[in-house]
């Protein structure tokens, strides 16, 4: 994990300021490269050799430049099969640079990866931008006419583009109506995003940007699935994900995902696993806040692992608060924020350096009651399916008033540039569903909030699930054959697979989501909420914002907060 930063001009001082700006992402080396029409900058975050052999930007052997944020996972298969690449050093940097040399952008295809890329071709003057397949590696991007920049975070073009600091319509009204910006334009008005598999080409001659690749895993094949198969693939995953020489950990939730992984990584590797607990738990009737806590608990001790407790308050919630809102860059719609950076500077603390979690697991395994409902609706085109996920995602959206763009030009947008005919099956509801998902919900939140917390204290996020092998396999069975018959029916894949190897607690245990509290905390225990009171009267108070008294209180303060803390404009 790294970062990468460029800019369609000479200038090294904008370059030196951006790696400054994000230096915790990569804490070992950094460097420039800079000619007559572009700069680039890198910084270094070495997992898989020394940093003296990882320094970027990157010369390929047919005097191309790359700058590379990301980790490809069958690095070593790719190395076997083209044995014509002859690597001088263990970076996957290194293959990657060869494999776009020798065949272009097409080479995305074979590496099994999380990344965001800058390759130019200085030769004939194209910058090429490149995100994978799910969206993992962020990359911003703003085109300005006569130059483009572009950068891992968003910070270091706020001074660049004029009007950053107003928020974005478009967006605004996506975030409005399921709690997601899931559209190309970020929050930061002229600052865009390069979607989830897509490959943008700048031509410095006629200074055109236009997306020339979009590699996504759609599958469709309608296949059964072989436990035993399945856990072949997993563990074969795992044992992808754990490439490197740093210190791993696990956030171990003590849900079926997580536990999983958790149970494939110990057979390779010695790793301590990192758990959540909620101090103290309110009492609710439709809710154990710390069941998942307790499962992790049984787990470690009978597999004998070295577990870390983080335990979450009231008062440890609004210390991380405003420090959350920053680090995440845009709002988020999320009760659970502060918590996620507490999390992550745990693992930081216990000199973890890359994280493992289970995020894209109930996306592509059947894991959410919400999609038993989809049988209920007449769902029967791909723009169907794409309004009910954009109405009926969030029980309570935030709804803001007066929003600029209606639903249906946002689901016009989404159908445009996000969210592509090849997602829909209309043999398979859910799959089509799934996939919007896939493609929205994971790379808008899980992701994003992981690479930023993560990268905040210089920690590389990882997430097996999203593999595009298993990815591949998973959304080629058809999710008739993911869903049990009985009430507990969700996750049948792993369930079925596992029956004999986990505990009948986890196989049997009611799903139960990972949530901050606040809610409950603010009516059971006033007394220590104090410090987040403080908060929300500092936020409101000049500017007469009014905050709902229900479960979207955490998630309209946190857009209240980054509207004061980044002085935006409405």
């Amino acid at each position: 994990m790294c970062g990468i930063y460029g800019i369609t001009k000479k200038n090294l001082e904008w370059i030196e300021n951006y790696i400054n700006l994000c230096a915790h992402r990569g804490p070992d080396a950094n460097n420039t490269y800079i000619d007559d029409d572009i700069s680039l900058g890198h910084n270094l975050l070495s997992i898989t050799d020394t940093p003296n052999n990882g320094i970027q930007p990157w010369k390929s052997p047919k005097g191309n430049i790359l700058v590379y944020n990301g980790e490809i996972f069958n690095y070593f298969e790719l190395c076997k099969k083209h044995q014509n690449f002859k690597p001088k050093t263990n970076c996957d940097t290194e293959l990657l640079a060869w494999g776009l040399d020798e065949y272009g952008i097409d080479f995305i295809e074979e590496i099994d990866s999380m990344h965001a890329f800058a390759f130019w071709q200085k030769e004939n003057k194209k910058l090429f931008l490149s995100r994978d397949h799910a969206g993992i590696k962020p990359l911003y991007y703003s085109n300005l006419g006569s130059f483009i920049a572009f950068g891992s975070e968003a910070k270091g073009l706020l001074e660049t583009i004029p009007y950053a600091r107003t928020i974005d319509q478009l967006a605004l009204s996506s975030w409005s109506y399921c709690g997601l910006n899931v559209t190309r334009n970020s929050f930061f008005k002229g600052i865009n995003k390069v979607m989830p598999g897509e490959t943008l080409l700048y031509n410095l001659t006629n200074k055109k940007i236009t997306s020339v690749k979009k590699n996504i895993v759609i599958g469709g094949n309608s296949k059964n699935f072989l436990p035993e198969q399945f856990i072949e693939i997993f563990d074969k995953t795992i044992k992808n994900f754990l490439i490197g020489t740093r210190e791993i950990g696990i956030f171990l939730s003590g849900g079926l995902d997580s536990t999983i992984i958790t149970h494939h990584a110990t057979k390779y590797r010695n790793l301590k696993v990192f758990t959540s607990k909620i101090v103290p738990s309110p009492d609710d009737p439709f809710e154990d806040f710390n069941s998942d806590y307790l499962e992790a608990k049984s787990f470690s001790k009978k597999y004998n692992l070295e577990q870390i407790i983080v335990q979450h308050t009231p008062e440890i919630y609004s210390d991380y608060w405003y420090s959350s809102v920053l680090a995440l860059e845009e709002p988020l719609y999320n009760p659970s924020i502060p918590m996620y950076e507490q999390a992550n500077k745990m693992m930081k603390d216990n000199g973890i350096v890359v994280s493992l979690s289970g995020d894209m697991g109930d996306e592509l395994l059947y894991g959410y009651p919400s999609y038993d409902r989809l049988d209920n609706f007449q769902i029967k085109t791909h723009r169907d399916c794409i309004k009910f996920w954009l109405n009926e995602r969030l029980s309570q959206p935030p709804n803001i008033k007066g929003v600029k763009f209606t639903r249906d030009e946002i689901i016009d947008s989404l159908m445009e540039s996000v969210f592509p005919d090849s997602l829909w099956d209309k043999d398979d509801i859910v799959s089509s569903y799934m996939r919007l998902d896939q493609q929205g919900l994971c790379p808008e939140d899980f992701f994003r909030r992981n690479d930023r917390f993560g990268m905040k204290y210089s920690i590389e996020g990882r997430f097996p699930f999203a593999s595009k092998v298993l990815m591949n396999y998973l959304m080629n069975i058809h999710s008739k054959f993911k869903r049990g018959k009985n009430e507990n029916g969700l996750k049948f894949i792993i369930k079925n697979s596992y029956k004999n190897i986990l505990s009948n607690s986890i196989i049997n245990k009611t799903k139960t989501g990972w949530t901050a509290p606040i809610h409950e905390w603010k009516r059971q225990f006033n007394d220590r909420c104090s410090k987040i009171y403080e908060i929300a009267n500092n936020v409101t108070l000049n500017n007469k914002l009014v905050i709902p008294d229900d479960k979207r209180w955490a998630p309209f303060l946190h857009f209240y907060s980054w509207i004061y803390l980044n002085k935006m404009k409405l």
